[in-house]
């Protein structure tokens, strides 16, 4: 059986990305092989695509680093066909063929049924982002953060990890504030559930103090390098940072004060491989209590076919929110 897929590949250098017919005898190995539905684009799909990061392990590979879908059969006891599942991460789209296509297989470990309270597309619009997202809130409360401690400043606001962290925070009781370098992204922010939206550029992050006044009680940075240091010289007593992504810099220039004399946290946020149990224990909240109140309007739908010309938005730090791509629904 063929179908239609993204295959991103690389010839003399360069990476050239585009629509190919495949063969089910192309598919990597594995337990669970799945007629995808709804996919979604994250900046690591960006990056892969179009060859602006060193993302891709393997060449060729179909991008894609989130699927969801029927199971068209499976070697697993735990997959039947015509379950509704989910893959995200892993090695899904970067070093294994992705959910870019009309059908993949993934090993059954990397496979969770959809959880109760989404769809299949409401799932695509979370993806490894809203992933991402509900983990960090979960690692934080695990950390000791509650909605009385304080407020929860979110980095990157108006992306889709820092869309969804604000719309779940806030469900949650948070008071959270924004903080973006884009002044037309205020309002939707302010949709979302931000009480606060603070520009990136009223920041004088050239004159960091090691311990400056205490603000924070928890810390959502999607950035990384000076508004990582920021937050952190910035934390209240115990406060908690999750620190998610690299945007800006994968550099940390700051000081051990916030750590040894408040307390603060400095928690890693691992999406990508974290396994059992906290993977279907994160997926089941974001179907209940950390479902976003928006997540429709976080969200936009495009059809499979024009899945290349979204890519440079996210290149370009244009992106909003989520995108979900209709593969075969």
């Amino acid at each position: 059986m063929t179908f239609k897929a993204y295959l991103i590949q690389q010839k003399d250098d360069k990476i050239v990305s585009d629509f190919v017919d495949m063969d089910e005898s192309g598919l990597d190995p594995g337990e669970v092989t799945i007629r995808v539905a709804y996919s979604s684009v994250n900046y690591k799909d960006a990056l892969a695509a179009t060859g602006a990061g060193r993302i891709i392990r393997r060449y060729p590979c179909i991008g894609g680093i989130d699927l969801a879908g029927t199971v068209i059969s499976s070697t697993d006891p735990r997959f039947a066909a015509g379950d509704a599942v989910i893959a995200t991460s892993y090695d899904i789209g970067v070093a294994r063929h992705g959910g870019y296509a009309e059908i993949a297989r993934v090993p059954a470990d990397w496979a969770l049924k959809l959880p109760t309270g989404l769809s299949l597309k409401e799932a695509m619009a979370l993806g490894t982002a809203g992933f991402t997202a509900g983990l960090a809130i979960v690692r934080m409360e695990e950390n000791g953060l509650k909605p009385g401690n304080g407020p929860v400043v979110v980095s990157g606001a108006s992306g889709g990890v820092g869309s969804l962290a604000i719309d779940m925070l806030a469900r949650q009781g948070y008071q959270v504030v924004a903080l973006t370098g884009k002044d037309a992204e205020t309002d939707y922010l302010k949709g979302l559930g931000a009480s606060e939206v603070m520009l990136r550029q009223s920041l004088d992050l050239a004159k960091i103090k090691p311990l400056g006044k205490e603000l924070w009680a928890g810390a959502v940075d999607n950035l990384g390098g000076d508004v990582l240091a920021w937050m952190a010289s910035t934390m209240k007593q115990g406060g908690t940072i999750a620190s998610i992504g690299l945007a800006a810099s994968m550099s940390l220039n700051t000081t051990v004060a916030p750590f040894i004399l408040r307390g603060a946290c400095l928690l890693g946020i691992d999406s990508g491989y974290i396994g059992e149990p906290y993977r279907s224990g994160v997926w089941q909240r974001l179907g209940a209590d950390l479902k976003p109140r928006h997540l429709a309007e976080t969200m936009r739908t495009i059809a499979f076919a024009d899945l290349p010309a979204v890519f440079d938005d996210f290149i370009q730090g244009r992106a909003h929110g989520r995108i979900v791509v209709e593969v075969a629904a």
